[in-house]
């Protein structure tokens, strides 16, 4: 059964909303069965089945003598019987086991018959109805009345069959004359209280529920039309409503309503020759006028319900009811219970009126209309195939009631409930709006007149107005532009407010409504409006009018400007036409203004399609003249400027526009908003709304700079990320310390990550200022890793600062070994808001983390000193140790070092935090240290290694070198460092060239001078800088750039360079990782080689005990071998002080096994190799240039040329074997 017919049963199955509980008998008559008949399943306890053998004996032997017995013999014996038979039912608690149940009933029933007729055989009417009552209410001796009734009302509850007999007795027939003299004729006999006696109730109750069960029945029916009290009964309900027996009201009503459901052929026939419907209705008609409208309502019900009911078997008694009135006796009645109280709903009132809808869909033909479909319609509409469910409207009679009703009324109750009636005929057959809208036209009429009715029944029109778009899939036009007209006239504010909503609703339902309104006008006229409205807020700047801004006018300005972006949405032709018409000016003002901020924003997200630049110069330029105070509105303009950003086509709008500084400027607003406790204007505003825009303001930042070189290079070049930084350490939760406190002893050092969860998710007390300084750390490093424009921090997830308004989900904390219980005291964040830190899945410490905005880092580092706070020393240096860890993971790979040293985070560090580097017991010089050794063994740029090289103190060359100690620093493009130690240093180079043979100790050297710790931490620092941290190249570890070579103890030393060339070969299996480029690399590569570098010599050793000094040598490798050959070497032989170069290949052997007299190269011709002398040019004490260039000039040859400080040692033409 689908919802429409099963409202329609429910309909035509339920006398009245009131009697449903109590009234029904289908409800509460059959849900108390006090008995069974002996063929239910349900057998009786044991004890009592003799007793119930025991009756049926008895009735036995009743049968038999039965015939023999004069009539009142026999009378006197079946009532001895009843009183043995109703206490085995009491004592089997309801279940009746009895052979003969059958003829018992009707035996007790045609005594029950005989007992009524006798009590009213030739007594006036009165008389007769005082008889009935003492017949059946007798007590004492006398009581056969009473225990024939409680017999047969126990035996009617039992099954059909049982139900037949008793009315095969004639029983209904009776029954039916007692209910007319109880109903017409009130009831004298109260008790002393004035109230209905309990005996005069119960005796009531037997005798309905019998009338109910016999009644419901079709022979029960058929029984009735023996005597004309039916006929009567109806008659009487409808005249003498007012004077008949008000505790019989309700009773009757029952009865009657039972008796309608139940008619048959027989009886209609009946009631139409008698003409019951007819007297009735001209009864009613008298009654209308003098009786309440409750009290007609009831009455009339009655009626309508036969006339109803019989519909399906003959439309005999409608017809009888339409030729007779009976419509307009329903207008007059219903205009009736106009100002009636509503509160709890008149149930006859409701009733008529769910009959009357039923009688919209009974008639014999088919209603034929022609469609008048106005294009255009939804795409999905299809009225031709549209299939009708057959409870279509037939009666338009029937309907015009309920429209006349809606027409004169204005009662809220009466009209909700004919539009509640036109939504349940909708609802059978979506075919009934269109018959009904082609004929009658009862919505379109309505548009007329809706604006005089009460406010909830606009609501509830325009309701059912939004339905045929989104249910029907229907336009309807000619009702659309009447709604136009009443927005139009304005006559009614709040009418007006509510049509907008309506078409508001429309409008998202589909884009074909943005094309409508802007062609019947509606999109005009809304520009018109609010260009009234715009000049009206701008001229009233400042000052307050309450007739204008309160109340209803201000929520029609507020939909006005919802139903213009709806209407801009998706469709640029109506941006366009919003932009002609000079609005954007306009819109503009409505910004202010929080009510209207949402749409105003959403219509120019929709200028931005047609063009960003003149969008990003309104929301940049609104973003920048905002006050302080005003931070919801910078909260909205950044979550819009955040929508529009999505659009890579905008970054560049932004750009020009200045997006950038005016971000920026947000934050530099915000100087000192974050202290703890607050001062002055920011005391007034909730710290998380504060960090909520530093969030938006750092999320607009990466969302601009996301995938856009252009805006990454010029936020780079232009220095924004130290402004960043400056304006950061600004908001105030950031301290500045003149110098470092001493260092203390951090026994237990905790990650980012677990520093994170205790801060916010433990009962471990922190200080405010320092968990606003995490929650900038973590947007920053979400910025470094190019996702915190995808965060959604303080939207989605709602985060409240000061309060654990939701569930907490546990989860695992960052770190596998070390698990942090969540705890949510009141004033802490739940564990769930941190899923990032503490997600297995998004670690802090993550291995292949991508640097996408290495600038970010940068700045985390300039505030890396601003979170220290005295009397919070422990606290700040642990976090700041665990920022420094955490940095420190985020340049593990080799990619992340060379994104950082491009930068400039080494040049961040070092001037940052040069406290850090002077002081080798501060606890982050060990690991800023290890930061800046990692970064720089990649590339370091001068003026930074020299600044890295001065921590120390001067740079001032010994004047007498060491002992067999001879360093050389070897660096790409490193020339001007040399050149600056020149600088520093050329005049104690002049003085120490008088005695290059004159050793000196080490610790009068720059590095140990004064026994400096900072000056041997610098030089231990550059010699991890370049050493080697393993050299099987096949490996999965990459050779560093830079590596070690300790001359002190054997004289010698290396630097590895990272893999100059790669050749694959068809047998290799993978490519040698490192270096810079990718691919394929021959060697020596087609354009030439230069080896440009620096050495010193402190003092030359021994002749017979000196090993080459080894600038350069280049070892080739073969993936199926494991040997390596050297196949381009560069050395210095100090025996003879010449310069060597090699192309040879010779078998590559570790240099701790290399023998020194197997090192020594006599003067050959071989085109292999070649020696140029040098030793004029070699000056002890002074740091030299050499450059050795390989120009290659045939297949397998090149040429070879040597240079110290400028000045040619030779050239010479080679052979190049690889």
């Amino acid at each position: 059964m689908d919802k429409a017919a099963e409202l329609k049963w429910q309909l035509e199955d339920s006398p009245g909303k009131a009697e449903q509980q109590e009234q029904n008998p289908d409800n509460g008559d059959k849900a108390e069965v006090p008995g069974q008949s002996a063929h239910s399943e349900d057998k009786p306890p044991q004890s009592h089945t003799p007793q119930w053998e025991t009756l049926g004996r008895q009735f036995v032997e009743y049968e038999q003598v039965a015939p023999f017995l004069i009539p009142e013999e026999q009378q006197r014996r079946l009532l001895d019987f009843l009183p043995l038979f109703l206490k085995a039912w009491e004592q089997s608690a309801g279940v009746i086991v009895f052979p003969n149940i059958q003829l018992l009933a009707s035996e007790v029933s045609k005594l029950l018959t005989k007992e009524i007729k006798r009590n009213l055989n030739g007594k006036p009417a009165e008389e007769a109805r005082l008889a009935l009552e003492q017949l059946l209410q007798q007590k004492g001796e006398a009581e056969d009345g009473r225990l024939l009734l409680k017999s047969v009302y126990l035996l009617s509850q039992t099954d059909l069959r049982t139900v037949w007999n008793i009315i095969g007795s004639g029983l209904p027939a009776a029954l039916m004359q007692c209910l007319y003299l109880f109903f017409t004729f009130p009831l004298k006999k109260t008790s002393d209280d004035g109230q209905t006696s309990e005996d005069d109730t119960t005796t009531q109750e037997m005798l309905v529920k019998i009338m109910l069960n016999i009644y419901r029945e079709e022979q029960g029916v058929e029984e009735l039309l023996a005597a004309d009290k039916l006929q009567s009964l109806i008659i009487a309900t409808a005249s003498l409503w007012d004077q008949c027996s008000h505790t019989w009201k309700v009773p009757t009503g029952r009865v009657l309503r039972t008796i309608s459901k139940a008619q048959t052929k027989n009886s209609i026939v009946y009631l139409q020759a008698m003409d019951c419907i007819k007297i009735a209705i001209q009864n009613l008609f008298k009654l209308a006028d003098t009786l309440p409208a409750c009290d007609v309502c009831e009455a009339a019900s009655i009626v309508l319900c036969f006339v109803k009911d019989s519909y399906p078997i003959s439309s005999a008694l409608l017809t009888e009811f339409e030729n007779n009135d009976g419509y307009q006796l329903l207008v007059k009645i219903l205009l009736r219970c106009e100002g009636l109280q509503q509160s709890e709903g008149d149930p006859y009132l409701d009733e008529i009126l769910d009959m009357l809808t039923c009688l919209t869909t009974c008639g014999k033909t088919e209603l034929k209309v022609s469609g008048n479909i106005v294009h255009p319609q939804l795409p999905h509409f299809d009225f031709e195939g549209t299939r009708s469910s057959g409870m279509t409207v037939k009666n338009l009679q029937a309907f015009q009631v309920l429209q006349s009703i809606f027409q004169k009324s204005n009662d809220q109750h009466l009209c909700g409930r004919i539009l509640e009636a036109i939504g349940t005929i909708w609802a059978w057959d979506t075919v009934n709006f269109f018959l009904l809208e082609w004929t009658l036209q009862p919505m379109n009429q309505f548009t007329d007149i809706i604006h005089f009715k009460p406010h909830p029944i606009q609501v509830q029109f325009f309701r059912l107005v939004e339905s045929i778009v989104l249910d029907l899939s229907y336009v309807p036009h000619e009702i659309l532009k009447k709604i136009q007209y009443l927005i139009k006239e304005n006559i009614v504010p709040f009418c007006t407010l509510t049509a907008l909503r309506c078409l508001l609703s429309m409008t998202k339902k589909d884009l074909l409504f943005s094309d409508i309104f802007r062609d019947s006008g509606l999109l005009g006229l809304l520009l018109a409006l609010l260009r009234k409205q715009a000049k009206i807020l701008r001229k009233s700047a400042g000052t307050y009018l309450p007739s204008l801004e309160e109340g209803t006018e201000k929520e029609l300005n507020a939909v006005m400007l919802k139903m213009v972006a709806a209407l801009t949405v998706g469709s640029v032709r109506n941006t366009v036409v919003l932009k002609d018409y000079g609005m954007v000016p306009y819109i503009k003002i409505f910004l202010d203004d929080e009510c209207y901020r949402s749409a105003t924003l959403s219509i120019l997200e929709q200028l931005s399609v047609i063009n960003y630049e003149e969008y990003m110069s309104i929301i940049i330029g609104a973003l920048c003249s905002s006050t302080q105070g005003e931070l919801h509105l910078k909260l909205d303009l950044l979550k819009s400027l955040l929508r529009i950003l999505e659009s890579p086509k905008s970054h560049s709008a932004f750009r020009t526009c200045s997006g950038f500084n005016g971000l920026l400027s947000l934050l530099s607003d915000m100087e000192g908003a974050l202290q703890d406790p607050p001062r002055g204007l920011w005391t007034a505003v909730g710290q998380n709304c504060l960090l909520e825009l530093v969030f938006y303001t750092l999320q607009g930042i990466t969302a601009a700079l996301h995938l856009n070189p252009v805006n990454n290079n010029f936020f780079q070049r232009n220095g924004l990320f130290e402004k960043m930084a400056e304006d950061l350490g600004s908001l105030g939760c950031f301290w500045t310390q003149a110098e470092w406190q001493s260092p203390l002893n951090l026994e237990k050092t905790r990650t980012f990550a677990e520093f994170l969860d205790a801060a916010f998710c433990s009962s471990e007390p922190f200080p405010k200022w320092l968990k606003n300084c995490i929650w900038i750390l973590n947007f920053l490093d979400h910025m470094v890793k190019g996702t915190l424009h995808l965060q959604s921090y303080f939207t989605e997830r709602n985060l409240d600062m000061g309060e654990a308004s939701r569930d907490d989900h546990e989860r695992p904390s960052a770190q596998e070994e070390h698990l942090v219980a969540f705890k949510r005291p009141g004033n802490k964040l739940p564990a769930s808001a941190y899923g990032l830190w503490g997600n297995h899945e998004n670690k802090w410490e993550m291995e292949d983390c991508t640097i996408v905005h290495p600038g970010a880092v940068c700045v985390m580092v300039r505030l890396l000193p601003k979170l220290y706070k005295e009397g919070h020393s422990q606290l700040s240096q642990e976090i700041q140790c665990a920022v420094v860890d955490h940095i420190q993971s985020l340049v593990k790979s080799e990619k992340s070092r060379q994104v950082m040293c491009g930068s400039g985070l080494l040049s961040t560090i070092i001037t940052s935090c040069q406290d850090a580097f002077r002081n080798e017991s501060h606890p982050l010089h060990l690991p800023l240290t290890r930061v800046f050794e990692k970064l720089a063994s990649q590339a370091i740029e001068p003026y930074v290694l020299r600044k890295f090289l001065w921590l120390g103190g001067s740079l001032s060359l010994p004047s007498r070198p060491s002992k067999n100690k001879t360093d050389a620093l070897s660096c790409q493009g490193c020339d001007s460092t040399g050149a600056a130690w020149n600088e520093g240093s050329e005049e104690d180079m002049v003085d120490n060239k008088t005695d290059p043979q004159t050793a000196v100790p080490v610790r009068g050297s720059p590095w140990m001078s004064k026994a400096s710790a900072v000056a041997l931490q610098t030089a231990m620092s550059l010699i991890s800088m370049t050493s080697p941290r393993n050299f099987q190249l096949r490996s999965t570890a990459l050779a560093p750039s830079f590596v070690e070579f300790d001359m002190s103890m054997e004289g010698y030393g290396c630097l590895y360079l990272p893999t100059l060339a790669t050749v694959m070969g068809p047998s290799a299996e993978k490519s040698v990782s490192g270096g810079i480029g990718m691919g394929t690399r021959m060697f020596p590569p087609s354009n030439g080689l230069t080896l440009s570098c620096w050495f010193l010599v402190s003092k030359f050793g021994l002749v017979q005990n000196s090993h080459p000094l080894r600038f350069l040598t280049v070892v080739r490798h073969m993936s199926r071998t494991e040997q390596e050959f050297v196949c381009f070497s560069v050395c210095f032989f100090p025996q003879d002080r010449s310069l060597a170069i090699s192309t040879e290949e010779v078998e590559f052997q570790p240099l701790d096994i290399m023998e020194p007299e197997g090192e020594v190269l006599n003067p050959s011709q071989f085109p292999g190799q070649v020696q140029f002398g040098c030793g004029s040019l070699l000056v002890t004490g002074q740091w030299l240039h050499l450059a050795v260039t390989v120009a290659k000039e045939a297949k397998k040859n090149c040429i070879v040329s040597a240079y110290i400080n400028g000045q040619t040692l030779g050239s010479a033409k080679m052979f190049m074997g690889t």
